[in-house]
């Protein structure tokens, strides 16, 4: 696995947990509001050099040291579910008695299905980026949207606690496109409403954008209750 940083110690990445989060390198998107770039960018990437990675041996090391302290890990990226040895990689920390949760984009429908039939994740994140209509404009590439779908469908219908998230973006989203995508959401047991952040982002246009006031994330939250019942909104 291609560790590419840690935080040693998170209190808001998994609900009500103390843990540690990792950054998965390599990712399928291209989303100009990224906040994790060097670990997207194939040029970014080059540029590690192999002193720079975490070692699996190092990683597993600063567990056996956290039992008892933290509560679980947090896998991030980066897109995780790229990674051939992601399942057997999740399994070691489960063996060593702690909770996971997953951040995931959703095009890899067949390994979360695969990672729930072993098991191995506590929480599912799952990102929906806008509305089906708008998503390949928005991350920067192609990809199939039925995937998105599929790994929706699988996350809610699961009994793997959850929730769905959207990195607000002044120009992109509005009450309009908040509705449509809290409605594709429907059933999920939570949502978050992520404001965008210009303090480091993939592409420098982005740099140029606010993020939204909180009157219009309270505006956004009410519109999102009427589809979830358990909606956030973060700063």
């Amino acid at each position: 696995m291609l560790i590419g940083g840690i935080n040693t110690l998170t209190l808001l990445d998994y609900p009500d947990k103390l843990a540690c989060i990792i950054f998965i390198v390599g990712c399928n998107f291209r989303c100009g509001f990224c906040h994790n770039p060097q670990f997207v960018l194939p040029e970014e990437i080059q540029n590690f050099k192999p002193e720079h990675l975490i070692p699996e041996g190092k990683f597993f090391q600063f567990l056996e040291t956290r039992k008892g302290l933290l509560d679980g890990v947090v896998i991030s990226g980066g897109e995780p579910t790229l990674h051939s040895d992601l399942i057997l990689f999740l399994k070691k920390i489960k063996n060593l008695g702690f909770l996971v949760k997953l951040d995931t984009n959703g095009t890899n429908p067949e390994v979360l299905r695969k990672i729930m039939e072993n098991k191995c994740v506590d929480y599912f994140a799952m990102d929906i980026k806008a509305s089906p209509q708008k998503y390949n404009k928005l991350i920067g590439t192609k990809i199939n949207f039925t995937n998105i779908e599929k790994s929706k469908d699988l996350i809610i219908s699961s009994e793997i606690n959850h929730e769905f998230r959207t990195t607000v973006i002044p120009n992109f989203h509005d009450k309009s496109e908040i509705k449509k995508i809290t409605q594709f959401c429907k059933g999920a047991n939570k949502f978050t409403i992520q404001n965008f952040r210009n303090t480091k982002v993939l592409d420098p246009k982005y740099k140029k954008l606010p993020g939204f006031n909180p009157e219009e994330l309270k505006e956004f939250k009410t519109i999102a209750k009427k589809f979830i019942n358990n909606v956030e909104t973060t700063n």
